[in-house]
């Protein structure tokens, strides 16, 4: 059985004037119905590019993407309609992403309106259901964003996600934007509805303590290329490669006795326009040495776990 999502070699480079900035550059990966990849990385690691070239937000430089065994890398017109149902997005903001000038109940109509599949009554009936199911009152009905908490605003992106019932959605940050005690509502809201949908996420995130919850797989981008991927438990006990190590050992421990040592990473980042060929990691690597060469990724005895690193088994 083939995975519902798959990458292949995927390349997204950008047109700049000093050269191509390389966003996104080789990332292989398969994704299985209801499950969640979670991607983790530095802010302009190409996490958010990879999301939004697989549902083709943004148009792939190079690679291919498979969804339920078809290659959907350069859809038709009409394809790419069919796949629109099939794969949503979540987005980081939820009050930019929403319409000011739509009320909740219109917001989450659009995408059902643009459909055609349903009557008036028939949606309107879909939208009270929808409002219910991530948790809105109907009291929000006639609301507008700005009347409206973010954690609600948050809800409203989820329900118009969820309203043409796709199968994979990418959660860009779903929950960075909101308060502490509202990002626990949203991620439980999202995993019940995983559960009940079998839905597949891939969820884009730099909060650690969040994508070890949620995951069920997890892969380390930087400076656009995949590090380290491994599945959730086992990358936390046993990461390989230093710059996971350095982003792991940066999660607070709240045990003032037991406090952990902090990898502080030193150097210069790689700039991601026309880079050398060779480690993007050297510069700020304390392990560099004459004999690193560009890394390929290779599988760990640990099944399913790949590091991009030639020198992992000497720093472990």
């Amino acid at each position: 059985m083939s995975a519902l999502v798959e990458s292949r070699n995927l390349k997204k480079y950008f047109k700049t004037g000093g050269g191509a900035l390389h966003a996104v550059d080789d990332i292989s990966f398969t994704l299985d119905e209801g499950k969640t990849l979670g991607v983790v990385g530095e802010s302009g690691c190409g996490k958010t590019t990879l999301g939004r070239t697989i549902i083709h937000l943004l148009e792939p430089t190079d690679g291919q993407v498979f969804f339920e065994g078809t290659d959907i890398t350069k859809p038709s017109k009409q394809e790419l309609i069919t796949l629109r149902e099939n794969m949503q997005i979540i987005f980081q903001d939820p009050y930019s992403s929403l319409n000011p000038r739509m009320s909740v109940s219109e917001s989450i109509t659009e995408p059902l309106m643009l459909q055609g599949k349903l009557d008036k009554q028939a949606i309107r009936a879909e939208v009270r259901q929808l409002m219910e199911t991530v948790g809105i009152a109907e009291r929000f009905e006639n609301s507008y964003p700005h009347e409206l908490d973010g954690g609600r605003r948050q809800r409203i992106g989820i329900a118009r996600a969820l309203a043409l019932r796709p199968k994979f959605i990418v959660c860009d940050e779903p929950v960075s934007a909101l308060d502490v005690s509202i990002q626990a509502q949203i991620i439980n809201l999202m995993l019940d509805l995983q559960e009940e949908r079998g839905l597949a996420y891939m969820f884009v995130t730099h909060d650690l303590s969040v994508v070890k919850y949620i995951s069920d797989d997890i892969l380390v981008m930087y400076l656009g290329q995949m590090v380290e991927k491994a599945p959730s438990d086992e990358l936390f006990q046993n990461p390989l490669h230093p710059y996971t190590k350095a982003l792991l050992s940066a999660i607070p421990v709240p045990d003032i006795h037991n406090r952990k040592k902090r990898i502080i990473m030193q150097g210069e980042i790689t700039s991601p326009i026309n880079p050398k060929p060779g480690c993007r990691f050297m510069a700020r690597c304390q392990h560099v040495s004459k004999e690193c060469h560009a890394p390929q990724l290779q599988e760990e005895a640990s099944a399913n776990h790949f590091v991009a690193c030639c020198k992992y088994k000497d720093i472990l």
